[in-house]
């Protein structure tokens, strides 16, 4: 979704902690000039972690405490990667992510957190249950309690070990009884608190921890101090002094130590592994790359891990970064020697320190409760940022202004001969024995060849990207092109790129092209496919397509007049992409919502096609951006029939009707409803959200087929084996009495 010209300056979050999450909020209100901003994540949500005791206590419900991050960075304005960071090479200024291309920065802040310490040495034991990533673990230890409890049938009662007795664990200890009689019902829990040291809770007055043993006392809690975890034995952990403690689950909630990934950073770190940074946020090696929250250590003041020096780090990170961009110097960070400790009980309690002093008492669980609420409510405002135009100049680092060069049209608008040789040098691209001449050997046109036997069929499809990630682009754009191939019985095997860059430097347009055209690649290669060449130019917004050419079996395809009265309509794919990309746009769509969007999208409809292919349909085509109506309508006017559509077997992509409902519709879907005085329905189904889903435009949408009544059984067999669960059949063909017409029935039970 890049419009204008790309970005002098490219800055990078590694992670989405308390720290990185102030710039990203900062960004949404005021974004930097002439700067991107990548945030890179292995979770599409952030979690608060000082909400998540309240949301094991009940007093908050999950989504309280989580930052979603796909709603976040549309907001703002930036752009979200979604994967697991291998390594970083901070002289090349490159981040290298799992199974897709790296990614460039001029400044890069890291701020990954930490995990328990000596959970690994258990390796992938069910009983371990790690309290990182905190994302996931209120699942996690959801669902081992239950494994465990429908593996014991008739116990009355659970016992629970949570070691680490920091004032976290001390924390979780508190709130747990509450989650779990609410996964196992009215069930007797005993719990206890284990820790390698001999103090509760070190680090806070010993008032603080005195009022922590009596509370741990009058609620049973038993409390084991100097007594370490060595080993786990079935569902028995074993401890340093050769006793075994059974447990249904065990909750690693141990001391910091660094993440895995701070090993392949190429960046000095203390003895423990920990990044070193100094007072202004940058690492001791590199001033363009910044270290915050618990993956840094100050190497001026160094401080305990815990959020609130994280948070506190945020608006010194924002305005640093900014200045490093300026030239100007840095703001120098000194973490508070004291602040507000509050301990929250599960019941309405807390137990506070402030300055050595303790409290106790419901008042300071309501002030625990305002402050939380007061900093989650920052991050979960994803209302859209306001719409900052581009500059009309362009500042040098010398302070002169000056206007941009008048870029030239026609020929002259072409992206430059030796990005373009840069980025297929960098790619990998599959030979093919069809393909004669390609990228190989560049010339002015590719040669295929043509089997004996066989015909072409050639497609062609573009867009603007839906999506702010140029790699997913490239996949989606690949895939969305394809699909009308597959829905004619071809099989594709050369590709032609048409790409239309926005303005910017060589550099940048290089990145950007090597992005679209690697995850471009990656599905041509799942196909069978390759890419011989195309064309690149300069415009005013990122537009990406292609030309696919398919060997089309001679005396076989299907052909959209083939239908039958009697055959049986089948969708491959949910409906919603549309409504639920519109919805993205305006920072509308949860993360829960784009994980399954993103994971149909990707879903090539090959597989389909190619069950089909044997006999197994009459007619195909594929679903996209005329919607569901729109596609169907020339079938039936082509076969002069009719059809039925059953609304309440249309599969919708989670959050697809609930946007409907809050009137989200996509641009495209008003011109799409010119189909409904065909539609044959009451005034009170035209209502409903699933009726509106048959306009909705749909990308990399489904195939829509017509199949026979005698191949119903096979596609049931197919379908289970492939997905587990039952076909869509969302319809059948009926006679010439309702020729080109569709009657929708509402509710298709018998």
């Amino acid at each position: 979704m890049l419009n204008g010209s790309l970005p002098q300056h490219e800055i990078v979050l590694l992670g989405a902690g308390h720290t990185n999450a102030h710039v990203l909020r900062m960004w949404r209100m005021k974004p930097v000039t002439g700067a991107r901003l990548t945030c890179i994540s292995d979770y599409p949500v952030a979690t608060y972690s000082g909400m998540l005791p309240g949301v094991l206590a009940g007093q908050y419900p999950r989504e309280r405490m989580e930052i979603d991050l796909v709603r976040l960075c549309a907001s703002a304005g930036a752009r979200l990667l979604w994967g697991k960071v291998e390594r970083i090479d901070c002289v090349a200024r490159r981040v290298y992510l799992e199974g897709r291309p790296s990614v460039p920065f001029d400044l890069l802040s890291i701020g990954i957190g930490s995990r328990p310490r000596g959970a690994e040495q258990f390796g992938d034991s069910p009983l371990i249950v790690p309290i990182k990533p905190m994302q996931s673990f209120y699942e996690r230890l959801e669902e081992r309690l239950k494994q465990w409890f429908s593996a014991h049938p008739g116990v009355e009662s659970v016992q629970l070990l949570v070691v680490g007795a920091g004032v976290g664990g001390v924390e979780i200890t508190f709130c747990l009884p509450a989650a779990v009689r609410h996964w196992l019902g009215d069930i007797k829990l005993e719990l206890t608190l284990m820790d390698a040291e001999t103090t509760v809770a070190p680090g806070t007055a010993s008032r603080t921890r005195r009022r922590i043993v009596r509370e741990l006392q009058r609620r049973g809690v038993q409390l084991v101090t100097g007594c370490r975890a060595v080993a786990v034995e079935g569902d028995c952990l074993v401890t340093s002094d050769g006793r075994r403690w059974p447990a249904a689950a065990v909750v690693w909630a141990t001391g910091a130590e660094p993440a895995p990934l701070l090993a392949n950073i190429d960046a000095r770190r203390d003895d423990r592994g920990f990044l070193l940074v100094r007072s202004t946020l940058q690492t001791v090696d590199h001033d363009h790359v910044f270290a915050v929250g618990d993956c840094a250590t100050l190497v001026e003041h160094p401080v305990p891990k815990a959020g609130v020096y994280a948070v506190r780090q945020g608006p010194y990170l924002w305005e640093n970064l900014q200045r490093a961009i300026r030239g100007e110097p840095l703001l120098e960070y000194r973490p508070q020697r004291n602040f507000l400790k509050l301990i929250n009980l599960g019941d309405g309690r807390a137990i506070g320190e402030y300055h050595g002093i303790a409290f106790q008492g419901r008042v300071w669980w309501r002030v625990k409760d305002w402050i939380d609420s007061r900093f989650i409510d920052k991050y979960q405002d994803y209302r859209p940022m306001m719409v900052v135009e581009p500059p009309s100049v362009k500042q040098h680092s010398d302070g002169t202004e000056r206007q941009p060069p008048m870029r030239c049209l026609g020929c002259g608008g072409k992206v430059s001969a030796s990005v373009l040789s840069r980025v297929l040098h960098r790619l990998e691209i599959p030979r093919h024995p069809q393909v004669l001449l390609g990228l190989e050997q560049p010339d002015d046109a590719a040669i295929v060849r043509i089997p004996e036997g066989s015909h072409a069929s050639v497609t062609l499809d573009f867009f603007t990207p839906p999506l702010d990630d140029a790699y997913l682009a490239g996949r989606i754009a690949a895939l969305h092109a394809a699909s009308d191939c597959f829905a004619m019985g071809g099989r594709p095997f050369a590709a032609l790129a048409g790409i239309t860059l926005p303005y910017g430097s060589a550099k940048r347009q290089e990145e950007l092209l090597y992005e679209i055209l690697a995850g471009a690649v990656r599905e041509l290669r799942q196909m069978g496919a390759t890419l011989v060449g195309g064309h690149t130019i300069e415009g005013p917004r990122l537009m990406v397509g292609f030309t696919l050419l398919a060997n089309q079996p001679a005396n076989h395809h299907f052909s959209k007049n083939q239908v039958r009265p009697g055959d049986r309509l089948l969708l491959t794919k949910p409906l919603g992409s549309g409504v639920l990309l519109a919805g993205h746009m305006r920072a509308m769509c949860r993360y829960r919502w784009y994980e399954k969007l993103l994971e149909w999208m990707l879903k090539s409809n090959q597989p389909e096609a190619e069950f089909a292919a044997e006999g197994r349909a009459s007619a195909i085509t594929d679903v996209t951006g005329f919607g569901l109506v729109g596609h169907l309508m020339p079938m039936l006017e082509a076969a002069r029939v009719g059809a039925e559509l059953f609304l309440d077997r249309l599969p919708v992509l989670e959050g697809a009707r609930q946007l409907i409902e809050e009137g989200i519709e996509s641009t495209l879907a008003p011109e799409n409803r010119g189909w409904e005085p065909k539609l044959l329905a009451d005034p009170t189904m035209r209502q409903l959200p699933e009726y509106k889903l048959l306009f909705d435009p749909q990308t990399c949408g489904g195939l829509l087929m017509a199949v026979p009544p005698q191949h119903v059984d096979a596609w049931e067999e197919y379908w289970k084996e492939r997905f587990g669960e039952g076909n869509w059949w969302i319809g059948q063909i009926v006679g010439p009495e309702l020729a080109g017409q569709v009657r929708l029935i509402r509710d298709s039970s018998p």
